[in-house]
């Protein structure tokens, strides 16, 4: 069984024992946090239900890799370059 799930304006299909990174959560590691399901799957059968939800436990709080913006303008002698390290969240699925 598999359910779709919303976290921050993002989608991620998921199962049981699944471990994925989200963007941060306010939410002390090794908590466990409810997300509503936005469909559940199985098999075949595809059923949307917003009522539903699974639990996760958080396991860790880290940055994702580097992104590097460089911005030039030739014949301008102007260049920056920056990095940005986003902060995820992991979470374990626990049960759907």
């Amino acid at each position: 069984m598999q359910a779709l799930i919303k976290i921050s304006d993002k989608q991620y299909l998921v199962r049981q024992g699944d471990t994925l990174f989200v963007p941060k959560q306010r939410i002390a590691i090794g908590e466990t946090m409810e997300i509503k399901t936005m469909a559940q799957i199985d098999g075949a059968n595809t059923v949307m239900n917003p009522a539903g939800s699974i639990q996760a436990k958080v396991l860790d709080h880290v940055k994702d890799d580097k992104v590097i913006v460089f911005k030039k303008k030739r014949r301008k002698r102007y260049q920056s370059r920056n990095g940005h390290r986003q902060q995820m969240t992991q979470i374990e699925v626990i049960s759907l």
